[in-house]
């Protein structure tokens, strides 16, 4: 019998699995052999502290039918189990009351332009609320609310613009960069997904105020986030539960404190606080936790593993439809950020390195890059962008210039932020950026 090698979270490993490879180095690992049998709870709580997901030989697997037996939760009759023991649930396709169709009406150089200072904006508008908040003030949450706002309106105009700036800047605070980031990948998914504008608004807000909580937490234990032994997980996890204790009296509405208390559920009951799964779940913290998950993923930590490429999250989060999140919810959100998302470092066939700017929904595997190397990988004194759709789509097959490749975050020679892509004074003209 061949085996079939599958990437799973480590929170969802079963005692009997064989674990082939992990998201890290073996040699970072306390891990003596490279590919082991998981023979206790001990293993998992070891790859836990030490891991995000591992890949796991289905053909190798012991016992999977007993143990997947004695493992299943009481959820009922819907719910399934894969072969590596993930419980597979089924529901029918999301509806959305009066869906929205929106068009892009500005274009990314415009929008880009407008929107520059937004993320700064919602970053001391977060920094001031989670200073009140520490100190156990009144809280505000005019600004805050009033920045969600203006980001819907540039999601709803322009989607990539803000996906490229909040790929792009640097932040001092990983709590306050990965509330806005996860904020801008829900709101770019709910607007694929047709919902209006005031729920955007509610969706965005509940996402920037879903890790409030976690200022109760130590500042080291933050820190480590992912490589967190049972009892510190423990005491991590109660951050939602915290942070809504925090929000009860801050009059927000019954939708957006629906986000923060259930955006680390999942479709498959393994989420926390309550474990509920499936439609028990709100769609806007579905949502929410799906954009979290995945830029809990791809985002870069001291500390912590190597994060994944975007386009290696995308096919992870594309193995877990109807396991840890909803299948059309998945398809949905991959449709909304491309195979290949905003800000993607890339190789392409040629050589030629650079970064993904936008995609388009109908060629999602050619997306416009901003070239930055040459062939040989010697920077750009200038950039240029590539439309990969438009540039292929007179050529043969043998002359179509496609993605090689996804390359690792800080790949050396790829600084986006050395090139002006917006048109601003800069040291690079705009008008060497655009390749007809």
């Amino acid at each position: 019998m061949g085996v079939c090698q599958r990437k799973i979270a480590v929170h969802d490993l079963e005692v009997g699995m064989f674990v082939s490879d992990l998201d890290r180095p073996w040699h970072q690992t306390p891990f003596p052999i490279q590919g082991f049998h998981i023979r206790s709870q001990d293993d998992i709580r070891a790859l836990v502290s030490h891991c995000k997901w591992v890949a796991i030989d289905v053909a190798e697997t012991r016992d999977s039918v007993e143990l997947t037996k004695a493992a299943r939760p009481a959820f009922g009759t819907k719910g399934r189990s894969r072969g590596e023991g993930r419980v597979e649930l089924h529901l029918p396709p999301l509806s959305i009351r009066e869906p929205v169709t929106y068009e892009t009406v500005t274009t990314l150089k415009r929008e880009m332009r407008a929107s520059q200072c937004l993320l700064e904006d919602a970053g001391v508008a977060l920094e001031h609320l989670y200073e009140s908040v520490a100190t156990q003030e009144i809280r505000d949450l005019r600004p805050v609310a009033a920045v969600i706002n203006k980001m819907v309106g540039s999601v709803i105009r322009q989607p990539d613009a803000l996906l490229w700036l909040s790929r792009i800047k640097q932040h001092d605070d990983h709590v306050y960069r990965h509330a806005l980031n996860t904020s801008v990948w829900a709101l770019v998914c709910g607007r694929q997904l047709g919902l209006n504008e005031g729920l955007l608004n509610h969706l965005g807000l509940g996402c920037l105020l879903s890790q409030v909580g976690k200022t109760r937490l130590s500042a080291d234990m933050l820190s480590r986030e992912g490589q967190l032994g049972p009892e510190e997980y423990a005491l991590y996890r109660t951050y939602v539960e915290k942070g809504m204790a925090m929000l009860e009296d801050s009059g927000l509405s019954r939708a957006v404190l629906s986000v923060v208390q259930g955006h680390r559920e999942r479709h498959n009951g393994s989420g926390f606080p309550e474990g509920i799964r499936g439609d028990r779940i709100p769609l806007l913290a579905k949502i929410a936790g799906l954009a979290e998950f995945f830029e809990t993923l791809i985002e870069p930590r001291e500390r912590l593993a190597e994060p994944m490429t975007p386009a290696k999250a995308v096919t992870l989060l594309y193995d877990m439809r109807n396991i840890e999140f909803q299948d059309d919810l998945v398809e949905s959100f991959i449709r909304a950020i491309g195979i290949y998302p905003t800000g993607s470092l890339v190789e392409l066939t040629d050589g030629q390195r650079g970064i993904v700017v936008s995609h388009s929904a109908e060629r999602r595997l050619w997306p416009r890059v901003m070239v930055m190397t040459d062939r040989s990988h010697a920077p750009l004194k200038a950039a240029r962008i590539v439309d990969l759709a438009k540039y292929n789509e007179s050529r043969a097959a043998a002359e179509i210039l496609t993605i090689k490749e996804c390359l690792a975050h800080g790949t050396e020679g790829l600084d986006p932020t050395g090139y002006d892509v917006t048109g601003a004074e800069s040291r690079w003209s705009f008008s060497r950026l655009i390749s007809r």
